[in-house]
C-alpha cells in the first residue's frame, strides 16, 4: 500500500506502516520527526534512530522478535539495505498519504 515499505531483517520481510499512531510513537522515544528528517537529510541520523523509527513502524511483529532482535538484524544488513525503507518513511513524514 502506499506509504508502506518492504524490510529484510533477521530473514524476514517486514511491513513498515507509517500509521498516525506509530509516528505518534516514534516521536515520543526520538523526538519532533521534522528534526528527525533534517538529521537524516544532513547524513546525521543515528543508527539507533532509524531502528526506533522502524520499530514502531512495523506493521505486524513476527512472534518472538524483540526489539534487540530486531536491531542486531538491521545493524547486520547494513544501512545501504535499509535506505530504500528509510526514504519511504520520512517521505511520508514530509508529505502524508
Amino acid at each position: 500500500m502506499r506509504g508502506e515499505a518492504a524490510l529484510r531483517v533477521c530473514g524476514l520481510v517486514l511491513v513498515l506502516r507509517p500509521s498516525f499512531s506509530a509516528l505518534v510513537a516514534a516521536e515520543e522515544e526520538l523526538g519532533p520527526l521534522f528534526a528527525l528528517v533534517e538529521r537524516a537529510a544532513a547524513g546525521g541520523l543515528k543508527l539507533s534512530e532509524m531502528a526506533g523509527l522502524f520499530w514502531h513502524c512495523l506493521g505486524e511483529r513476527p512472534a518472538g522478535l524483540t526489539r534487540e532482535a530486531f536491531s542486531d538484524g538491521l545493524a547486520d544488513g547494513g544501512m545501504v539495505a535499509a535506505t530504500p525503507a528509510l526514504r519511504v518513511l520520512l517521505r511520508q513524514v514530509l508529505q502524508g498519504r
